[in-house]
Order: C-alpha cells, then structure tokens, then sequence
C-alpha cells in the first residue's frame, strides 16, 4: 500500500491509503486534521496540500480550472479531493479545521 507522509502545523504524521483511494480521505481517515468545506467537489480549495514529493498523477480540467482561479498559489499545489492514490506521497496540508476554528466540512465522497 502506499505511504503518505502528511505536514501539519503540529508535526507529521505517517499513514497508509489503498490505492486509488481520494488522498483527503485518507488523510482524514488517519485522523489528520484537514479542511475540504465543500465536499470534495473541486470548489473551494480548503482542501489543497503542498505535494513536498511523490507522483500525484495528472491534474484534471476540474481541477486546473478552479487553481487557476487563485492567485499567488505555491508550485506543487494540488487539491486532495482530486488526487487519487497511486504512489508514496509526502504532502503538507495547507488548511487545518482546528488551526482556522471551523468545521472540516462534509465529509468528501469516494
């Protein structure tokens, strides 16, 4: 299985995610504090992670698109709702429920 090593403003925690599974959720699922307010939907970027190394694979058009829309964005930025697990990856979560004082949002579906 591969392993995915995730940053946190707390430290760094290790996990392991069935291939192909949706990277927020196995975050979420290894009890990593991570933001994805609208659900998984390529909406809102609270969900968004700094990929520090590892393939994510291909950005999709959803995806690209809604990046685009931002400004000032770091290189390697990617939304983990859009990444499904192939590879080890080694990311750092940019937006914590608990670091901003909000619910997580709805949880993302697989």
């Amino acid at each position: 299985m591969p392993k995915i090593e995730a940053e946190t403003a707390t430290g760094t925690q290790v996990t392991e995610a069935p291939e192909g599974k949706k990277l927020v959720l196995a975050i979420e699922d290894a009890g990593i504090d991570i933001l994805h307010r609208c659900g998984g939907n390529a909406r809102c970027t609270t969900c968004r992670v700094e990929v520090l190394d590892g393939d994510p694979g291909e950005m999709g058009e959803l995806e690209r698109n809604r990046l685009a829309m931002e400004a000032d964005l770091a290189d390697h930025i990617r939304l983990s709702c859009q990444i499904h697990v192939k590879d080890d990856l080694k990311v750092k979560v940019i937006n914590q429920a608990s670091v901003r004082e909000m619910d997580a949002g709805p949880r993302p579906l697989d």
